[in-house]
């Protein structure tokens, strides 16, 4: 019997919604720190951050998405941070609300994303799962930027 194909996602919470990013994307999940806005930048590059001497453009899915950001008590904004992500060997920073956990889901049970899901477009999104809390919302990172984007935001890296 042929073992089931399993997702290692990271899930985090952004507004209202619980979202998932394939493990192997996510270098490592960082605390909010101090973001220096660049000027001219697209609305939704929050600024660059510098991580041990690299600098990272820090994107915002909120404005990005058009998102509220999620109202959180004291103790889940300890929580909240950058995903550090790799795109193609390229670094960028999104900002969470609150980061989740990580979580193994079998394949078969992503089912594609119906045309749209809280604000977010399904071009955006990999698929759907039902998880005991509602639903989790897998995003295709690569889709989120295209590619004059990210040839974009990695200028601004490497101001």
């Amino acid at each position: 019997m042929a073992d089931e194909k399993q997702l290692q996602l990271v899930t985090f919470q952004l507004g209202d919604e619980v979202y998932g990013i394939d493990i192997m994307q996510v270098n490592e999940i960082q605390k909010v720190q101090e973001v220096r806005s660049i000027p001219n930048a697209p609305n939704y590059v929050e600024g660059i951050f510098n991580l041990r001497g690299q600098i990272i453009p820090i994107i915002n899915l909120h404005k990005r998405f058009h998102l509220r950001r999620a109202v959180l008590s004291e103790e889940d904004k300890l929580l909240s941070g950058f995903l550090i992500l790799n795109l193609d060997g390229m670094q960028l920073g999104v900002f969470i609300d609150k980061v989740s956990r990580v979580i193994s889901i079998d394949s078969s049970k992503v089912q594609p994303p119906p045309q749209m899901i809280s604000g977010i477009g399904a071009e955006y999104i990999q698929g759907v799962t039902s998880e005991e809390t509602g639903y989790l919302i897998i995003l295709d990172i690569r889709r989120i930027f295209d590619p004059k984007e990210l040839q974009q935001l990695g200028k601004i890296g490497k101001r």
